[in-house]
């Protein structure tokens, strides 16, 4: 049996929907695999176990799992593919799938252009559109060429980057994998992620402990155990204090090994930013030091045969936190090591006191069963309270969402009525909406209807290509409406797969610091909506940030962390973020009118 979790065997059924649609297969069987995906997501506990203990029960318990997808589970679990997806790929060829993730490429469009020209990569339809050629097609154009074109060029500027929650997925995997292996002290995260970029390239993870030392006996062995980790497609590097590999995913994993003497200063040299670290290397050149990864040295009067100042006593090296005081500086949060102003604002003593996740006090973006969440109210109230908020909101989607089942004037008024009939006692349930902005600005429920909400969340999902003036006045209006609380994803960007549609961001924040609307920062791994640099231009014009899960099932809410990460790089700290505030103080912040 191969141990998959429960998205591995989501994303291979996600896969084999989408080459089933090319295919042209029957829609009925093609909503099956990706209402089993969709399923498998969503689900608290992995199914992988219950597959090898035959505990079918447990798992045709599943909604949208039939026998008939257990089958196709049990063929995963037990060979490690679905030999219906691997006949698809053989058919298609595996590039087929990236086309699938390129805005502007459906299922349908792909499988013309197959038919047409039997290209299924991006490269080749990339020439096909820069000749004119798919404008040809039946249901195409010279505009819907241009999309694709577009949609094709902001796919391979984000090709080899992950979001947060792959990285950390792997990176937990990986320090489960070495705890407790003999000669193995730390293992821990370093570089872009955890600065906390928005995407990251590679995963950098340092390992520490006497077994790493130069010449131990069990250095050896530690690599044999790095590289007997699951997923390995490719091994890259077996050096000296080095292991890289490429995993199925792509993504490629940089381990370090080292002695537990140059921790702090391997970790302050991996986590970066590049920049960051030179400053700091200067810094230390002024004051008589030499840093790099194994420590901070003095420099000594002595040259070596070059004329070089030779490294001389150690130090510092153990934590980052005697580096930096050694340096004359308070230790500064990964977050902020970017050369943004950090070692100066450190060096005068004004860095900031950053937001963590402890200050959260509730969130406040969540969708129930009652449109296209997972959980019932209670579930979800549940859930929050255990995490320790004091208090949460029902905000499910109006009408204008028709796929997800969005709430009209009167399941909306029905609705609040069963959010506030619920109660968990130890948490409050605000009774909001994330309510749809239409292309003119105006809202999707009635005044009257958002006017019985405790907060109301105003968000864009539809006619992202209108001209950047027309939706910076859509939002304009947004703002100018009495009942909105906050703007939901401010930019709609869907990471690595679309980018954010264009607005005039200085004047939509003026308007919000003017009319004290919060912008959201929505925290889900997708979107990190607003980005950092937004988030800091929201800061230093006053405009309150409120940071989001958008959580569609309990399980979601442990995302908040991502969100966390996005606000300590802007230099966010508690007072910025309205749910730090205690119940009462947020329920005034949210009523405008």
């Amino acid at each position: 049996m191969k141990a998959m979790d429960n998205r591995t065997l989501a994303n291979v059924l996600y896969e084999t929907a989408d080459l089933l649609e090319v295919a042209n297969e029957d829609p009925f069987r093609i909503r099956s695999y990706r209402r089993a995906a969709e399923a498998l997501e969503a689900h608290s506990q992995q199914v992988a176990p219950f597959i090898c203990e035959n505990n079918d029960k447990a798992v045709l318990a599943i909604p949208g799992i039939g026998k008939g997808m257990l089958a196709n589970l049990k063929e995963l679990c037990s060979t490690g593919k679905l030999q219906l997806h691997a006949d698809l790929l053989t058919k298609y060829q595996p590039a087929m799938l990236d086309l699938l993730k390129i805005s502007g490429l459906g299922p349908k469009t792909i499988a013309l252009i197959w038919d047409t020209y039997h290209v299924c990569d991006p490269a080749g339809v990339q020439k096909l559109a820069e000749e004119g050629k798919i404008r040809t097609l039946p249901r195409m154009g010279e505009k819907a060429e241009q999309k694709i074109l577009k949609g094709i060029a902001s796919f391979l500027s984000t090709t080899g980057r992950y979001h947060l929650d792959e990285a950390d997925t792997i990176a937990q995997k990986m320090i489960a994998h070495l705890t407790g292996f003999p000669g193995v002290d730390k293992i821990t995260p370093a570089g872009s992620f955890r600065r906390g970029r928005d995407t990251v390239g590679d995963l950098d993870i340092l390992v520490t402990g006497k077994g790493c030392e130069e010449n131990s006996p069990k250095l050896e062995a530690i690599k044999d155990k790095v590289l007997a980790f699951p997923g390995i497609l490719e091994v890259l590097v077996r050096g000296d204090n080095k292991v890289s590999f490429k995993l199925r995913s792509g993504m490629q994993v940089d381990v370090r090994l080292l002695p537990p003497a140059s921790f702090g200063a391997a970790m302050q040299y991996f986590t970066g930013s590049k920049n960051h670290n030179v400053t700091l290397r200067q810094r230390a050149l002024k004051m008589g030091f030499t840093l790099n990864e194994y420590g901070l040295f003095v420099l000594e009067d002595g040259k070596d045969e070059k004329g070089k100042n030779v490294a001389g006593k150690f130090v510092a090296g153990k934590t980052e936190e005697e580096v930096y005081k050694k340096l004359g500086l308070p230790y500064i949060p990964p977050e902020m090591r970017e050369n943004c102003g950090e070692i100066d604002a450190a060096a005068e003593g004004k860095l900031p006191d950053l937001i963590t996740q402890d200050d959260i006090q509730g969130d406040v973006h969540m969708h129930t069963i009652a449109t296209d969440g997972k959980n019932t109210i209670e579930e979800m109230a549940r859930a929050a309270k255990e995490r320790g908020y004091k208090y949460m909101a029902i905000t499910d989607h109006s009408k204008n969402l028709a796929f997800a089942n969005g709430l009209d004037d009167a399941r909306a008024l029905e609705h609040i009525r069963k959010i506030r009939a619920v109660s968990v006692p130890g948490i409050k349930i605000f009774a909001g909406i994330e309510v749809d902005i239409l292309t003119d600005g105006e809202l999707d429920l009635s005044d009257s209807v958002l006017a019985e909400m405790d907060l109301v969340i105003a968000s864009i999902h539809s006619h992202f290509q209108q001209e950047p003036a027309k939706i910076t006045d859509r939002l304009l209006r947004v703002l100018d409406n009495k009942y909105v609380s906050i703007v939901g994803h401010p930019t709609g960007r869907m990471l690595l797969r679309r980018e954010g549609y264009k607005f005039d961001m200085d004047k939509i924040l003026d308007r919000a610091a003017k009319n004290k609307v919060a912008m959201e920062h929505n925290a889900y791994p997708d979107r990190l909506d607003l980005n950092d640099v937004h988030l800091r231009m929201a800061r230093e014009r006053g405009v309150k940030i409120v940071i989001n899960t958008d959580a569609h099932h309990t399980t979601h809410m442990e995302k908040i962390k991502y969100g966390i990460l996005q606000a300590r790089r802007a230099w966010l700290t508690k007072k910025d973020v309205l749910n730090t505030l205690p119940v009462a103080a947020f329920a005034k912040a949210m009523k405008r009118a």
